[in-house]
């Protein structure tokens, strides 16, 4: 009897569906999911660094946006144009800024439903391997056929 090894795997999965090319929510959707809405209320940094670490930046990537006082946003600004591009969000840097200058911790909110919505578990299938049907692998075997009257030159001593 074959058996099969099946792994579950978290993988992003972008597609090219006419439907995919728009935001999965609005700027103003934040009550669409109140773990993230409440994430990004009570705990901005928080929601800000787990998002960062999700789309496959550096973790403490958000935290140089302290830097700025509060007053600009380029992190903010980085990760949603960078975002829009790679899932072929229709949108432009305009958009962007006008955006993250409104309300960042709404910006990080919709990133974070963005990757929520585009996470698909990937299912990878092994399949069997019988070992009874396999032919054992020899190691350092000859590939061309030996010379069986080749005597050395220097016949070897027995005696060391």
């Amino acid at each position: 009897m074959a058996h099969a090894a099946v792994s579950i795997q978290p993988a992003m999965v972008v597609t090219t569906n006419v439907a995919m090319n728009q935001w999965s929510s609005g700027v103003c959707d934040c009550c669409d999911d109140m773990g993230i809405c409440c994430c990004g209320f009570w705990c901005t940094y928080c929601l800000m660094c787990k998002t960062s670490e999700e789309f496959g930046e550096c973790l403490c990537l958000p935290l140089l946006e302290i830097c700025f006082g509060g007053m600009l946003h380029p992190i903010t600004l980085a990760m949603r144009s960078s975002m829009r591009e790679r899932f072929h969000i229709k949108g432009s840097i305009q958009d962007d800024c006008c955006v993250v200058a409104c309300c960042p911790v709404c910006v990080w909110c919709q990133m974070a439903r963005e990757l929520k919505a585009r996470r698909h578990n990937l299912v990878v299938i092994n399949p069997a391997v019988n070992p009874v049907h396999q032919q054992p692998q020899a190691f350092n075997q000859p590939t061309q056929a030996i010379n069986t009257g080749y005597q050395p030159m220097h016949p070897v001593n027995p005696g060391y």
